[in-house]
Order: structure tokens, then C-alpha cells, then sequence
């Protein structure tokens, strides 16, 4: 096979996932009118040049293709040339200027030897060259701008005739466009969608609809032209219009379901399933929040859709654009999504990229915009190194009942661990100075953290101190943070499990999105079986009430009629939300147990975990192969196809291996080492 490099479109860095997100973004639509987002929305550059030096030793014909009016120079020389042109022998340096407000400016390029791809550089016209960014796009008949996901059509699986009314019940959460079959006649059609039948039924409170009149002559098939989410849709037609039925263009991001799990438990294997039907639904252009509101881009959701996705589809690119799409351009005003802990998950989803993948070009790609939005984060602490919100940031931390004003505990803690994100990453791309001014500050904030919010009698990290004043209120948020962020010794953590993480007497946790930190953090303590029991309530509380994806927040207290409000709204809340998804992370982290112990699983381990079950098995993708893993009470089975694994388990009896050596670590722990490829059998005593 030739190693032989082809051409591929190329454009400013960045540009694409801006643009594609500003798309993206303003398709937010209630009840027919559109929802732009609350942020500053960033636009990619409209005029971009494109410079290559050559030496050729003989004249060469090249082909341009451009998205956008274009002119070319040579050597400081415009030429007045169509798409196709000689460039002459000798060093030569081609500039191709383009310009186009509608879609970013890109070029396709292609010679005997000069070819469009990574060797080129761009300028926004600041005299500023960077390296050109590049994806998939491979034909000249492929040009970025028309990047859209796959469609497939589906059918209605129940049809329901209500008087003048039919109400079509697509099976399962779905989202796509909706095609109207066999239409007659002049007059509206009027669609009502609901994630759940009753907010289908609710022609006058359903989030989403769509009225289309036909006034003049049109086709029998008509496929409407917005996206949307849905399960049940209700079709109501005038008089003089018929229509024989619908069915609908289902659109989603093509991704490998890579990641599996099964067990002895029915339930918890259907809450696998539904958790990565959940998340990929909301697998699109970029992470999303969820498909019917919002359907934008959230740090928060996000970082928890980065860690769901290393354990399920391990797609890299849908991350690479959502972190560049995050972080936008410079320069920095406000805060990620203005909250600041979202500009705090940003850097932690960069990190764990890095940590699952190795790929440290694409670090280094954001570096100067990591550091730009540090540098923003550190302006805005208050005289004591604390951050303390301005009038225009939104904390955010939860949907809870709680003080968000004055210095909190659980912001302090992110902005720590940002810092030391950055001490590493900035070692890790040479630059030592910054190294050490993050490391400084992060060492410093630690102590400061300790001293002020710690509070010996209960046990915990308050919540919040307010105009010097410390509040006596302990919430999990910080607690279970500092577990997993490994910020308490062995006696604090053994304190904040018992005192906090499962005192019934705490606040409780409403959201999926914070249950999938509580849990992880009980997990990292050794609660597997309090995990197991909690999924199976919580999440299997969902299904009992014939969720087919999981919610944005439940509330097993409430009845029925009350489970599908929020936000003040009757059917405001998102039946499919992407942090609904969390036990495919809490099940292959914690359960399978394989975790990267070195950047890009150079070295990681493998550590399963029953939690109450029977048994277990499944397969945790790695950056280039898999580990799979069984387990029972007698038997654990592990093999690996990349990377430098060690199993390491508790066993009440003297184990026995397959192949290689098994060593005690001391209080019933053991480990053994995976070799690519040859499975590893182990005999031993495992507590359920």
C-alpha cells in the first residue's frame, strides 16, 4: 500500500468546530421560535490566507479548489488565473487569500507534488502564521461546509387514531426530521412532539411543534426542515387536508459501540443499554446536553460525556472539536458558558483527553488557549487567592437548595486542581516557567483550602465562607470532590464517608449529573455494593417508569404527573440528557476496573470489582485495541490486545494464575501482569 500523502481541505485552526458550533447552537427552537444561546457566541475568521514555500525543478500544474472567492499570489505576484494553473520552476512561495462570510474559508489543493495538507500554514491577516488544521474531508466534492451526520428513516411503531388526531409512538427517545406521507389537499398540519406521551397530548405546553400550511400545489412526501427530539408525536390536519401517515429521517453521529457490559443482573444490563443509547444520542457535532432542550454545548455535561465516552465509543474526534468549540477565541471575557466551575471542567476534560489518549499534539494545539483562560480565572480571585463570583458569573455547582454567594469550597477545590492541570501540561510542553507559577499557586490554594473550609466536628468541607463569615453547612459537592480528587488522607476520607457521603442527615443529591461524582466517589472508597443498589433505585427508577433514556433529574418521590416538570415549565424537562448516562463510567471504571495509569494507557490496570454481583463481564476500548474482562466468585478472566496491564485483586484464598506470577501486595491484595494478547485465567476466593 502507498504511504503516499492526498490532499485534504484545510483552514484556519479552530475555525471549523467554531463555526460548526455556532450552527449547531442556534437550533434551539421552543414552540417555534428560536433560543439562541446565553454566551458570547464566537465566528471563525472571514478572510484566511494560505501559504506554502515550494522548490520545484520542473513547472507543475495544480488545481484550486476553494470554499470561497479566492486570488492567488506567487512570490509577492497576484495571478489572474482560473481554478487550474501552471506554477513555474525554482522556490516559489503560493499564497491563496480566500474570503467567505457564510462558511469558513478552506482550499483543496492538488498537484504532481504540491498537495493541500499539514505542511501549510494560515493567517487571519495579523501577520501571525499557524500550522493549517485539517479533519477527514478528502474530496475536492466534500468541502467542509457540507459536514452533517448520517440519516437512516424509521418507522412509528404504535398508531393511535383520536378523533381528528393521530398520535404516532415511535417506540424510544429518537430525534431527526419529520417526513409527512401521502399529503392531499390545501391546509395546516399541525405536529406536537413529547418526549412523553403526555406532553405529546399537550398540544398547548409541549416544548416543540411544528405548523406547516400548504397553500399552493406540493409533492405527496414532504420531509419537514428542522431537527427534533421525540418519541410521540401527535398529527392534527384541517378538514381539507389528508394525510396518510409519517415517519421520520433519524440523524446521529456514526460511533462504534466499543465499550461493553453485561451481568447477573437483568436491570443493571438494561441500564447499560439505555445509558449508551442515552449518550449517543447526545454523541453529535459535538457532546451535547441533550436533544430536545438544550441541544448546546456545556462544560459541564461535556466533561462528563469526554469520561462516558472513553468507557462506550472512545470516539476521539466528537471530543477534540467539543473542547476547541468550548473554549472558543480570544480573547477571554467570561467564563465557559459563564459558570465558573464549566471553565474549571474544561481544563480537567483537556487533562483526562490527554490521560485516556497520549496525544499530546493536541495539547499543545490549546495551549495558548488554556493559558489565556487561566490567566482569566486567576484575574478574578478576590484579595485572599479565592474565587468569589462577579455579578455576571453563574454558579452553577447543581439544581440544590444552597448558598451560591461568597467564597465556596467546591469552586476553590476546581480551580486547585486546574492549576496543578496546567503545572503538568505546562512541564510537559517545555514550558517550565508557567510550570512552576501554576504549581506555586495550586500548593498555596491547597493549605488555604484545608484551613478555612475543613471543619473537624462535622467531619467535612463546608460549603461556603461569606464576607469572612464560615457556614456551618456541610453538602457533598466538596466532599466527594476531595475524594476523588485524592485532597484528604486516609483519615479524612474515612471521616467524610461516614460523616457526609452516606449521612442520610446531608442533603441529598436530585441530578444524574452530580450522582455520577457521589457514586464515583463511593466507588474509589469501596462501596461497590451501596453503588450496585443505588444505580438499580435510582436509574432502574426511571425505567420502571418506561424511560427509554435517561433524564435530566428524577425525583422518586415525585407522582408521575409532577416527573416531567422544570424550570417552571410543565414539559420542561430533558427526558434524554447526556450526564443521564454516567453508569456506563461508574460500570467500566469501577466495576470491569480499568483505569489508565500512564497517558494513553502505556500502563494501566485492571482491577475488578463485583459489587454484590454474580458476575460480570465486558470490554473497556484503549487507544489502540481493548481489554477484556471476567469475573465471578471462583474466576477472573482478563485479556488484552494493547498496552502494559496489571490485575490487580482481593481474594480470601491463595490465588492461582494461568500464566505468570501472582504477587501479594499485603492484606489480601494481589497482582499479576497482562501480556498483549494471552489471556489470564485466576483461580481464587473473590467476595461478591
Amino acid at each position: 500500500m502507498s504511504n503516499e500523502k492526498k490532499p485534504t481541505w484545510i483552514w484556519y485552526p479552530g475555525d471549523f468546530e467554531i463555526w460548526l458550533n455556532m450552527k449547531v447552537s442556534m437550533r434551539r427552537t421552543e414552540r417555534g421560535r428560536i433560543v439562541p444561546p446565553i454566551w458570547r457566541m464566537d465566528t471563525f475568521y472571514p478572510c484566511v490566507k494560505f501559504r506554502k514555500k515550494v522548490k520545484l525543478i520542473s513547472e507543475e500544474e495544480i488545481i484550486i479548489d476553494a470554499e470561497g472567492e479566492y486570488n492567488l499570489s506567487i512570490s509577492d505576484r497576484i495571478i489572474h488565473t482560473s481554478k487550474n494553473f501552471i506554477l513555474p520552476e525554482g522556490e516559489n512561495e503560493l499564497v491563496i487569500t480566500v474570503y467567505n462570510p457564510s462558511s469558513i474559508p478552506s482550499v483543496f489543493v492538488r498537484g504532481k507534488t504540491i498537495i493541500s495538507d499539514d505542511s501549510w500554514e494560515v493567517s487571519c491577516g495579523n501577520h501571525i502564521w499557524l500550522k493549517a488544521d485539517f479533519w477527514n474531508f478528502n474530496s475536492p466534492e466534500q468541502p467542509p461546509s457540507g459536514y452533517r451526520l448520517a440519516l437512516s428513516e424509521i418507522k412509528p411503531e404504535i398508531v393511535q387514531s383520536l378523533g381528528k388526531s393521530v398520535l404516532y409512538d415511535f417506540g424510544k427517545e429518537s430525534f431527526g426530521y419529520i417526513i409527512l406521507e401521502g399529503i392531499e389537499g390545501k391546509g395546516k398540519v399541525s405536529l406536537y412532539y413529547g418526549e412523553s406521551r403526555e406532553e405529546a397530548m399537550a398540544s398547548n405546553s409541549c416544548e416543540l411543534l411544528d405548523i406547516i400550511e400548504f397553500k399552493q400545489e406540493h409533492p405527496s412526501r414532504v420531509t419537514l426542515e428542522h431537527s427534533r427530539a421525540f418519541r410521540f408525536v401527535l398529527v392534527k390536519t384541517d378538514d381539507n387536508v389528508k394525510l396518510n401517515s409519517i415517519s421520520a429521517l433519524y440523524e446521529y453521529l456514526p460511533v462504534e459501540y466499543r465499550g461493553k457490559f453485561k451481568c447477573s443482573d437483568e436491570q443493571i444490563n438494561k441500564i447499560w443499554d439505555t445509558s449508551v443509547y442515552t449518550l449517543h444520542l447526545n454523541t453529535r457535532e459535538f457532546f451535547v446536553d441533550g436533544i430536545k432542550r438544550d441541544r448546546w454545548v456545556w462544560s459541564g455535561d461535556a466533561y462528563q460525556s469526554f469520561l462516558m465516552n472513553y468507557y462506550s465509543f472512545f470516539d476521539l474526534p466528537v471530543t477534540k472539536r467539543t473542547l476547541i468549540a468550548l473554549r472558543g477565541k480570544n480573547p477571554v471575557e467570561t467564563h465557559i458558558n459563564h459558570i465558573m466551575d464549566y471553565s474549571f471542567y474544561w481544563f480537567m476534560g483537556l487533562y483526562d483527553y490527554y490521560l485516556y489518549t497520549g496525544d499530546i499534539e493536541f495539547i499543545a494545539k490549546l495551549y495558548k488557549n488554556a493559558l489565556g483562560l487561566m490567566q482569566f480565572c486567576l484575574d478574578r480571585r478576590n484579595k485572599d487567592g479565592l474565587m468569589e463570583n462577579y455579578p455576571e458569573d453563574w454558579v452553577f455547582v447543581d439544581w440544590a437548595d444552597m448558598n451560591k454567594e461568597g467564597e465556596l469550597s467546591f469552586e476553590q477545590l476546581l480551580l486547585c486542581r486546574s492549576l496543578e492541570i496546567m503545572e503538568e501540561l505546562s512541564l510537559l510542553l517545555g514550558d517550565v516557567e508557567k510550570s512552576c507559577y501554576f504549581g506555586k499557586i495550586a500548593k498555596r490554594l491547597k493549605t488555604y483550602i484545608n484551613e478555612i473550609f475543613w471543619d473537624e466536628e462535622q467531619g467535612g468541607y463546608i460549603n461556603d465562607r461569606c464576607k469572612g463569615v464560615k457556614s456551618k453547612h456541610v453538602t457533598k459537592y466538596t466532599n466527594m470532590f476531595a475524594v476523588l480528587l485524592g485532597y484528604s488522607d486516609q483519615n479524612g476520607i474515612e471521616t467524610i464517608k461516614n460523616k457526609v457521603l452516606l449521612n442520610n442527615t446531608v442533603q441529598k443529591i436530585k441530578t444524574p449529573y452530580m450522582r455520577f461524582y457521589e457514586l464515583a466517589a463511593l466507588c474509589e472508597i469501596g462501596e461497590h455494593k451501596y453503588v450496585v443498589s443505588e444505580i438499580k433505585s435510582y436509574w432502574g427508577g426511571m425505567l420502571d417508569l418506561e424511560a427509554t433514556s435517561f433524564w435530566e433529574e428524577y425525583n422518586p418521590e415525585l407522582p408521575i404527573e409532577k416527573q416531567y416538570e422544570m424550570y417552571g415549565r410543565k414539559f420542561g424537562k430533558s427526558l434524554c440528557h447526556a450526564w443521564g448516562a454516567s453508569p456506563i463510567y461508574l460500570l467500566g471504571k469501577y466495576f470491569l476496573g480499568v483505569r489508565p495509569l500512564k497517558p494513553g494507557y502505556e500502563e494501566y490496570e485492571a482491577r475488578p470489582n463485583l459489587g454484590g454481583l454474580e458476575w460480570i463481564e465486558g470490554t473497556v476500548p484503549l487507544p489502540g485495541g481493548e481489554v477484556n474482562v471476567y469475573m465471578d466468585r471462583g474466576c477472573i478472566k482478563v485479556k488484552s490486545s494493547f498496552g502494559k496491564g496489571k490485575l490487580r485483586f482481593y481474594s480470601i484464598s491463595e490465588p492461582t494464575a494461568s500464566i505468570g506470577e501472582v504477587l501479594s501486595e499485603g492484606n489480601g491484595m494481589y497482582s499479576i501482569n497482562i501480556e498483549i494478547d494471552k489471556e489470564v485465567i485466576v483461580k481464587g476466593g473473590f467476595l461478591k
